[in-house]
């Protein structure tokens, strides 16, 4: 019974690597495409989503090499949720577009909460500023 276990247990740490691998994989240029979609989707909606900031908080723990892996799964799952174009509620509703995505971050961010650290927010209010003032 012990052995079942074990594969069991051995089979979830190897479906968190192959997320992992996935997750923050490497493209030619350098920059991930998951990253690639974020970021683009990201500077097009940021002015118009008032939780624009703990999704950038989120997005730098998601990506510290400090975070351990499940919190990273955990938020980075939010993330995609965020940048996949597949939604309960479609993101080009007006008012109702974006609370899907803000309760799916909202859960995340609450069940890891202790691993978003002060650098993470101070790094997302500084990207929010740039952002901001290239419009």
């Amino acid at each position: 019974m012990d052995w079942v276990l074990a594969d069991v247990t051995a089979a979830n740490h190897m479906g968190q690597m192959a997320f992992a691998n996935f997750a923050f994989s490497q493209a030619a240029d350098g920059d991930g495409a998951f990253r690639q979609q974020f970021w683009r989707k990201t500077r097009s909606v940021a002015a118009s989503i008032p939780f624009a900031e703990d999704l950038l908080a989120a997005y730098y723990c998601a990506f510290d090499h400090a975070t351990p892996l499940p919190v990273k799964a955990s938020l980075i799952g939010a993330l995609a949720y965020f940048v996949l174009p597949a939604d309960v509620i479609p993101d080009v509703l007006p008012v109702l577009g974006f609370t899907d995505d803000a309760a799916v971050l909202a859960t995340a961010i609450n069940l890891v909460a202790g691993h978003i650290r002060p650098e993470h927010r101070v790094a997302a209010r500084d990207r929010l500023s740039q952002l901001f003032s290239q419009y």
